[in-house]
């Protein structure tokens, strides 16, 4: 099979487009057929061990995965011994960030317990779109509890991948959602169901005099006490994504803050269930919630689609066509 490897940390230069020997499905494990995957910050920090200190998970030397790609939406090809919930040609999607990886490949071996059967109305590059980007928003929406209608919710960095989510559950279910995006990006806030929509170049939090009952930053830079300020009292803020100095402020100065101003201020520590994954599933068959996609990159342009993403180009997910029916139902 066809696969983008990599041997060390590096940029994405240092990616391989080879073929290797095509995985056998384990005991309990299914052999996915790769039609789509995406990608998501989490892959090119990865890529280059993004922080250091992520090499203690990953391998202090070298990468112990050395295919990357953590969504996958594809076909059974195989099943392993005691597998029950999926046969051959069922349409699956999952995330793979369990095993650090591995979709950036025709062929991944995946243990069952990370998959669910594709939304039937979604196409494999929708649905490639989904797992990360999906479940982060919603656990960032309802990681101090179950968002409550009626809510008031401001989004900085509405326009990417997690953000473009954020705003659709929110409104999904029942929050009033504030939308903080670039100028290019203000429409496409608007069509996604946002209430309010604000350009991060001309709003000041600090003087807007609104208060919100959950702030999420998905990479949406102020400082951490301008969304202090903007809380109402008992208010969350949650970080997703962002600056290493961003991450240490959520890390060092949100329990302090909290301490001191009675609102909960911190990072997000996401947990990327597959039941998680089921409630975005829902939604998505409902139609409350669609992958919204910038761009499809082919295979052996993975490199280039990480480039992209890292420079901080796209406007919502980024997808790798990587099977020939990638694109259908």
């Amino acid at each position: 099979m066809k696969a983008m490897l990599r041997h060390t940390y590096g940029s994405p230069d240092i990616l391989e487009f080879v073929e290797i020997e095509t995985p056998t499905p384990k005991a309990g494990e299914v052999l996915v057929r790769v039609q789509a995957t995406s990608i998501n910050a989490a892959d090119w920090r990865m890529l280059r061990a993004d922080p250091f200190l992520a090499r203690f998970d990953t391998g202090l030397i070298t990468p112990r995965n050395k295919i990357l790609g953590t969504d996958v939406a594809g076909q059974v090809a195989a099943v392993g011994k005691g597998v029950g919930r999926f046969k051959v040609g069922d349409a699956v999607f999952g995330s793979l960030f369990e095993l650090r990886g591995g979709a950036f490949a025709e062929y991944v071996a995946v243990p069952e317990h990370l998959l669910l059967h594709k939304p039937a109305n979604l196409s494999f590059e929708e649905a490639a779109a989904v797992p990360m980007a999906g479940v982060t928003a919603l656990w960032g929406l309802q990681s101090r509890g179950p968002l409550r209608p009626g809510r008031h919710v401001l989004i900085n960095g509405a326009s990417g991948g997690v953000g473009t989510f954020a705003v659709q559950l929110a409104r999904a279910l029942g929050a009033e959602v504030t939308a903080v995006v670039s100028p290019r990006n203000l429409e496409q806030a608007r069509a996604l169901g946002a209430d309010h929509v604000l350009d991060y170049t001309t709003v000041d939090l600090n003087q807007s005099g609104a208060r919100y009952d959950l702030i999420l930053a998905v990479n949406g830079y102020q400082p951490i006490g301008t969304y202090q300020r903007a809380l109402c009292p008992g208010g969350h803020y949650v970080m997703i994504g962002g600056s290493a100095g961003q991450m240490f402020q959520a890390m060092l100065l949100g329990p302090l803050l909290s301490r001191k101003g009675g609102s909960q201020l911190g990072l997000l520590q996401t947990r990327l269930s597959v039941d998680d994954l089921a409630v975005v599933k829902r939604h998505l068959e409902a139609g409350s919630v669609r992958p919204v996609i910038d761009r499809v990159f082919p295979f052996d342009a993975i490199p280039d689609a990480l480039r992209y993403v890292e420079a901080g180009h796209a406007r919502a997910k980024v997808v790798i066509a990587i099977g020939a029916d990638s694109a259908s139902r």
